[in-house]
């Protein structure tokens, strides 16, 4: 009779635990999307990474600017999380950065790729952009597309390391040894200027906002610029997250949806400068559709 009991309480006693274990696991206890979500609301605010690159994301004296960073902190605003805390970080450490929690987010337009979404989450696509192109002042050689870089073998083309770009190119069949990488784009429109590099390219946005920031006299925006035949143009931009990071990510989400049906999202796309109605996102496209390409 004692066995049978003590075999009773034994049996109960399993249950319970496993029920628990259970119960622990179903509530995101460990390191998982819940806890990323508590952290930001208990701590109120949120680490945001960046790379510094008009005009979606860059800093200005003291004060974080660009669209990307508009859209976040609207978006975190409405989650109830008034502080965006941004950190400047070179582009190829973004990603790494929100993998190993160093950020909460990364917020810089980053386009959602196959390669990419191996290694992070992205939330929503919040905008999309083409690409655009800057020459010697009077465009010399008169490139005008990636075709013309891929069939003049002394052309150099300055991109920015990590860049999306990269791949562009070298779909468009710009051969390796033509390309050089520089840490910002700022560095790419300094190899064109002193003739390390015969073009830069980066997104339309970007280059625009650069040559007016930098004074770019002894260049040119390529106005004729063909926009490259391949995937991934159009680009479209979105915040990235820890793979871990569920909860947070989906809450993110949830507030951009609502902004974009309530035209709040158009109206800070629009307060941007070189931003308008042709960077918002009209089509019925996913992140599960990017991510597979």
């Amino acid at each position: 009779m004692k066995k049978r009991v003590l075999s009773i309480l034994m049996i109960a006693f399993s249950i319970m635990l496993l029920a628990a274990c259970g119960s622990e696991e179903s509530n995101g206890g460990g390191d998982g999307g819940d806890s990323a979500l508590a952290k930001v609301k208990e701590q109120g605010y949120v680490t945001v990474g960046f790379a510094n690159e008009a005009p979606y994301a860059y800093k200005e004296g003291d004060e974080l600017k660009g669209v990307a960073v508009e859209i976040a902190k609207a978006a975190f605003k409405n989650m109830g999380i008034e502080e965006v805390r941004g950190e400047i970080a070179e582009w190829k450490q973004l990603i790494p950065g929100v993998k190993t929690g160093k950020f909460d987010v990364i917020t810089a337009a980053m386009a959602i790729k196959p390669n990419r979404c191996e290694q992070i989450d992205f939330g929503m696509p919040g905008i999309k952009y083409g690409e655009g192109m800057v020459v010697e002042k009077g465009n010399p050689l008169s490139l005008t597309s990636y075709k013309d870089i891929a069939e003049n073998s002394d052309v150099k083309v300055a991109v920015m390391s990590g860049a999306t770009e990269v791949d562009f190119l070298k779909s468009a069949g710009v051969s390796e040894d033509q390309i050089e990488t520089y840490p910002d784009i700022a560095a790419t429109l300094d190899a064109v200027k002193t003739g390390r590099a015969q073009a830069t390219t980066a997104t339309e946005l970007t280059v625009k906002k650069a040559m007016k920031s930098t004074g770019g006299e002894s260049l040119e925006y390529v106005e004729d610029f063909e926009q490259p035949d391949v995937e991934g143009v159009p680009s479209y931009g979105a915040a990235g997250f820890a793979q871990d990071a569920d909860e947070l990510r989906e809450a993110y989400n949830a507030e951009l949806e609502k902004m974009r049906e309530s035209g709040e999202l158009a109206e800070i796309v629009n307060s941007v400068e070189f931003f308008g109605d042709n960077n918002l996102i009209t089509e019925d496209i996913t992140v599960e559709q990017l991510c597979k390409g």
